[in-house]
């Protein structure tokens, strides 16, 4: 999903590069902000997760440490 909003934001950003009228450049701004603020949550969500799993493997690692 991230990737897909990445080259969607690439795109509105070309397009208003390329000159758009003022309506349609608020419009495609205004896709791009709710395309960033998804991004972005996507990204909070898999940095939780990435955190979680690496709390896991350092309390099996300390378990093991202290077993060994």
């Amino acid at each position: 999903m991230i990737e897909q909003n990445i080259k969607r934001l690439e795109e509105i950003a070309k397009k208003i590069e390329q000159g758009v009228s003022l309506d349609e450049s608020l419009q495609l701004y205004e896709e791009g902000c709710k395309l960033a603020k998804l991004s972005l949550t996507e990204l909070e969500k898999a940095k939780g997760k990435i955190l979680m799993v690496k709390k896991e493997l350092n309390k099996k690692d300390k378990s093991e440490a202290n077993n060994g």
